[in-house]
């Protein structure tokens, strides 16, 4: 009867992975918490000094 012991080393496996995704999802949220928050009329820093509309060339279209 080999399936049982491999069904239960399946089993096993899956619910070592669910906790490793469990924990990591716990980290996340409390790096999320952490995060410091911007005040209202704060730039965004992920977008910070980019220029709305069309974009100059790169130097290699240029020639």
């Amino acid at each position: 009867m080999q399936g049982r012991s491999t069904k239960r080393q399946k089993e096993m496996a899956r619910a070592q992975k669910q906790r490793e995704k469990d924990a990591k999802k716990a980290e996340r949220k409390t790096e999320k918490d952490n995060r410091p928050t911007r005040g209202p009329g704060e730039e965004d820093p992920d977008i910070a000094g980019i220029i709305p509309g069309p974009q100059p060339l790169p130097d290699a279209f240029n020639t």
